[in-house]
């Protein structure tokens, strides 16, 4: 279905623009909607295409992430695509080495231990020879979509990878990664920094090679304290935001959209609204009103329904959505979770939030 074509220029034109439109504040007949994790286990075309494969080979393989990327695109009426990859490939590029468990999820071999540990890591990253493979499956997606809607592109941000790497894998408190913080400052803030400057270059890249729109993931922001966010995450957050727009201005490429999800952030919104990204994407754990007041005229915000709502009958679903809509106006507004869909969620069920995103959007706006 995704056939390798070799040339990134001569993009097929769009025909759905209504997310980039929300991103940057215009207005817009519908509420555009999308789900983190969209493509994913829950659909059962998906658990066939991964079947056979080892998770990083999966995402190592430009045609097969492809075909994963357009999978929920065929079933539903969504306003945008997600690359499929994963934000631990940033780490991969910097020489570490993960494996996914079945059942455990994402394991480093050889988590870093000691400050010494830093000098493990390439200090030099060429993105396009590491993560080559992650450009060329987004120029053969944006092909493939043939325009249908806009194409997202991702990285995780760099305290979230941080705390992978010196976690060796999920956690629940954080603790090895905040000891760092505590302990070793100086040699967090070399991480952050190196971390910092490969993500720009990789999404960077990204738009090089056909993304329409760029996500920054702080996944693990919930696990810092006001004070933490602001020395270890924040300051590296708006450098990215500010290093990649300046370095695709000097590249001639286009300015696309970003967004920053900070998830459990939520006393840090005034700042991430400031923070130099477009869109501010929210969990499901503040009211609308009180985000919209946080973060004020300037920004889109994008969220935030509990994914468990997900679970609930469709009606119910369909008033969630509408009571979501109402909160957050239907305009400089992006529908979504408040985090990614669950493996054991029904196709049906999110088919029903995103028809009712647009049914109930469409309404409000007319009346």
């Amino acid at each position: 279905i995704c056939s390798f074509v070799r040339s990134p220029k001569g993009f097929p034109k769009l025909k759905n623009d209504t997310f980039l439109r929300a991103a940057r504040g215009e207005e817009t007949e519908h509420t555009p909607v999308w789900c983190m994790r969209q493509a994913g286990r829950y659909l059962p075309e998906f658990r066939e295409t991964r079947a056979a494969q080892d998770f990083f080979t999966t995402c190592r393989s430009p045609k097969l992430c492809c075909e994963l990327t357009l999978q929920p695109l065929r079933r539903f009426p969504l306003d945008a695509a997600i690359i499929f990859s994963d934000i631990l490939v940033v780490p991969q590029a910097l020489g570490m080495e993960v494996v996914m468990v079945p059942g455990k999820g994402p394991v480093f071999t050889e988590p870093l231990k000691e400050v010494e540990d830093l000098l493990k890591l390439r200090q030099k990253v060429d993105v396009t020879a590491e993560l080559g493979y992650v450009f060329q499956a987004i120029t053969l997606t944006r092909h493939s979509l043939e325009g249908r809607v806009p194409l997202i592109g991702f990285s995780g941000a760099p305290w979230t990878l941080m705390s992978y790497m010196i976690e060796g894998g999920g956690s629940t408190t954080m603790a090895k990664a905040k000891s760092w913080l505590y302990r070793h400052p100086e040699a967090s803030h070399r991480l952050l920094r190196l971390l910092a400057d490969v993500v720009t270059d990789y999404l960077v890249g990204q738009v090089a090679a056909g993304a329409q729109a760029l996500q920054l993931f702080e996944s693990h922001a919930g696990h810092l304290g006001p004070e933490q966010f602001q020395d270890f995450a924040l300051p590296y957050i708006r450098d990215i935001a500010q290093a990649v727009k300046s370095k695709l201005k000097e590249e001639a490429l286009p300015l696309v959209p970003m967004i920053i999800f900070a998830k459990d952030a939520h006393y840090a919104l005034r700042d991430l609204a400031h923070a130099g990204y477009e869109v501010v994407g929210l969990d499901w754990t503040i009211r609308p009103q009180e985000a919209r007041a946080q973060t004020g005229k300037d920004v889109t915000l994008q969220g935030n329904l509990d994914p468990c709502a997900l679970y609930a009958p469709k009606e119910k679903i369909g008033e969630l959505v509408k009571k979501m809509l109402e909160g957050f106006g239907t305009q400089r507004y992006i529908a979504n979770l408040g985090h990614g869909l669950y493996p054991d969620m029904s196709p049906e069920h999110v088919g029903a939030f995103v028809e009712a995103v647009h049914a109930h959007s469409r309404h409000i706006n007319k009346h």
